[in-house]
């Protein structure tokens, strides 16, 4: 493992110590719209130390024993897709080698996948949360199997039906739609129904993964590929709050590019949404170590 100077606000526990394990995966190479997503992970890092480490939200500091280490980016950018893809599984899986959580940050959605894909090897039961503007269930995007656009399709091969549980989606084509109906849980337009999870999943592993487009673009135009009509800022806040006890065994937040919002907005939102998930996430790893 690798580590890095300026790490993420206070993740500056050791490795041995840490519990949750950050890093970042700078690749766009399959976006289909704008690109940028390569940028957000050392945005986000540089953007954070403007932030305060304590969440009024949660009542929660990053000061605390938040069991994170930010272990720096992983370098993509000279690889071929196949060689970027098995180089974040492989680096996943030295973590979760270790029992210890991944939390990545991208990058476009595909570097979800293989990230994913070393989780579900681990966890063979393991349940997804997917929170994004866009279905992202195409079998194929113009030939592609491999892509931002199927990434969630690829998942659904990994674990199956009905262990894909959809908020926030507004956009798809009409096939993504019917997939997710019969083998999906979706959930249209926001994320009130998240309130549920508990009550659905249990004590079950569970892989989050947010991306930002989710948001409406007034207030995160940041991102590839906008898409009007999403949640406010507020919203996400509720909706991670309702993450809150569930037992996460690894997760990812994803799609912000940096330089298609010159003002900070999307970046500023993407660092609280990134402080917010890994306060939860830490929370709910005590409980889960302590009980």
């Amino acid at each position: 493992m690798k580590n890095i100077d300026n790490t993420f606000m206070s993740f500056d526990k050791s490795y041995h110590e840490a519990k949750i394990v950050y890093f970042g995966c700078p690749f766009d190479g399959t976006a289909s719209f704008k690109k940028g997503a390569l940028l957000g992970p050392e945005e986000i890092r540089t953007a954070s130390f403007g932030l305060e480490t304590y969440s009024p939200y949660l009542k929660m500091d990053l000061e605390d024993d938040t069991k994170i280490i930010d272990v720096g980016d992983l370098n993509l950018q000279v690889m071929s897709l196949d060689d970027v893809l098995n180089e974040i599984k492989s680096f996943t899986q030295n973590i979760l080698t270790d029992n210890k959580v991944p939390f990545m940050v991208g990058g476009e959605h595909l570097v979800t996948l293989p990230v994913a894909e070393a989780v579900f090897e681990k966890y063979p039961d393991l349940q997804v949360i997917h929170l994004d503007a866009h279905m992202d269930l195409r079998n194929d995007y113009e030939g592609d199997k491999l892509s931002h656009a199927t990434v969630m399709r690829r998942i659904y091969d990994l674990v199956g039906p009905k262990r894909i549980y959809q908020f926030g989606i507004r956009s798809g084509t009409k096939e993504e739609f019917n997939f997710s109906d019969k083998y999906c849980i979706p959930n249209l337009f926001n994320l009130e129904k998240m309130a549920d999870l508990t009550s659905q999943i249990g004590e079950k592993p569970i892989y989050v993964t947010i991306d930002l487009d989710v948001l409406d673009p007034s207030i995160f135009s940041g991102t590839g590929t906008q898409e009007p009509g999403g949640i406010t800022f507020n919203e996400m806040i509720e909706g991670i709050k309702n993450l809150k006890g569930l037992n996460i065994v690894g997760a990812d937040i994803v799609e912000l590019a940096p330089n298609l919002d010159l003002s900070g907005v999307s970046t500023a939102c993407a660092c609280k949404v990134v402080r917010e998930l890994a306060l939860i996430i830490s929370d709910n790893l005590r409980g889960y170590i302590n009980g």
